[in-house]
């Protein structure tokens, strides 16, 4: 039976071991997943705004999330304990991307991308998209698209604690300990030191250790270009509703999207203000002085919100490109990475806990070829370029 240690719990980590140990007919593994803090504080599955989308640029990120509202829709009898059947709260009311006259030819080029790859997705004039959403200003776009299905949003949260419990019940054991090193020999890690003073022996290796990817490769004598980047999602009321407010992403690169009977938003910083690690602190000031007004220029009855909470949390940027890193490196043999994901770990990992499964059981891919995602673009300076990032 083979050893495996997973560094870092999240949802990354824990749909790896549950994909690993869903196979009883096939190889048994054990396996140890290592967690710094099973309260999840500061854990990106946490604090996400917990949205999937298929409207990206990219076939496979379009593939991976195709797979993941698959999962994500029958996860209740999927991850099922005993009478146990977990419940993420999903919503598919759909993710909207306006667009300026500068942003039409991408719109469009990204549109055909979805469309090739069966995505239920359309375009809307700014007559089409004033029918539909009475609500919205018009002011400036030229083109919309819009999600019709299989784009919403859920319980980050009950996600993670739906692969944690499910992965716990087929074997999977949870440690809360601080990694702090790897025990190499050769091209091989054999074990994985822990603050207390243990080292966990492993025959595989799989660092999830989120937006503290970065360290883990670092012990193994691996660059990683995986850093944390802060983002603060603000909460607010407005006394209107919005019937049918999908996730719109605005031409300013603000987002929203309801929540409850609220409201959340948030933006990315420009490079130049968006720093590596930076402490977890909202920034506040970027509500009252950029958010706010074009919220309301965007949509009239947001004139009169008021905010109502705030969090910040950790998207694991990888700098390269801004996708997955998947995958051994070709300096360790049994080393392997599921980081990176920039925004878009929580959609994703579904479709990265079964591919990193089937590595490590088979050596290679069996459903869906992730290799597009590999440690070899980087290696030869190939970036994947997703064009639509939030």
């Amino acid at each position: 039976m083979r050893r495996v240690a997973i560094i870092g719990g999240g949802a990354i980590g824990s749909a790896i071991a549950y994909f690993l140990g869903a196979d009883p007919a096939g190889e048994a593994f054990d396996i140890t997943v290592v967690e710094r803090d099973f309260s999840y504080r500061q854990a990106s599955s946490a604090l996400s705004a917990s949205s999937i989308r298929q409207q990206f640029s990219t076939a496979i990120n379009i593939e991976m999330s195709l797979y993941g509202i698959d999962f994500f829709r029958t996860l209740g009898e999927t991850l099922r304990v005993g009478d146990d059947a977990p419940d993420i709260g999903l919503v598919e009311p759909g993710y909207l991307y306006l667009a300026s006259p500068a942003g039409v030819d991408v719109l469009r080029e990204n549109h055909a991308m979805q469309k090739a790859h069966a995505v239920d997705v359309a375009l809307l004039t700014p007559e089409e998209l004033k029918a539909r959403f009475p609500w919205i200003s018009t002011e400036g776009i030229a083109l919309a698209s819009l999600g019709l299905s299989g784009e919403g949003w859920y319980d980050g949260y009950s996600l993670l604690q739906a692969f944690r419990k499910k992965a716990a019940s087929q074997g999977a054991r949870y440690v809360q300990a601080h990694a702090t090193g790897l025990r190499r020999q050769g091209r091989s890690v054999t074990g994985v030191h822990l603050d207390h003073g243990e080292t966990i022996d492993a025959d595989i290796v799989v660092n999830a250790a989120g937006a503290w990817a970065a360290k883990v490769a670092e012990w193994a004598g691996i660059d990683l270009p995986v850093r944390g980047r802060r983002r603060s999602v603000f909460s607010f009321s407005c006394p209107e509703t919005l019937p049918g407010c999908p996730l719109v992403i605005d031409t300013s690169g603000i987002w929203l999207r309801p929540e409850g009977r609220q409201f959340i938003c948030g933006f990315a910083p420009p490079e130049d203000r968006d720093p590596d690690d930076a402490p977890l602190d909202v920034e506040h000031e970027a509500f009252d002085s950029f958010i706010w007004p074009a919220l309301a220029e965007r949509i009239p009855a947001f004139e009169a919100v008021r905010m109502t909470g705030a969090w910040a949390g950790y998207y694991e940027m990888n700098l390269f490109d801004h996708n997955a890193i998947l995958g051994l490196h070709p300096d360790c043999d049994n080393l392997y990475f599921a980081n990176g994901f920039s925004g878009h770990g929580l959609q994703q990992c579904p479709a990265a806990g079964r591919g990193i499964a089937e590595l490590i059981r088979f050596g290679g891919y069996r459903s869906l070829d992730l290799s597009p995602l590999s440690f070899a673009r980087i290696l030869e300076n190939r970036p994947l370029i997703e064009k639509n990032i939030i």
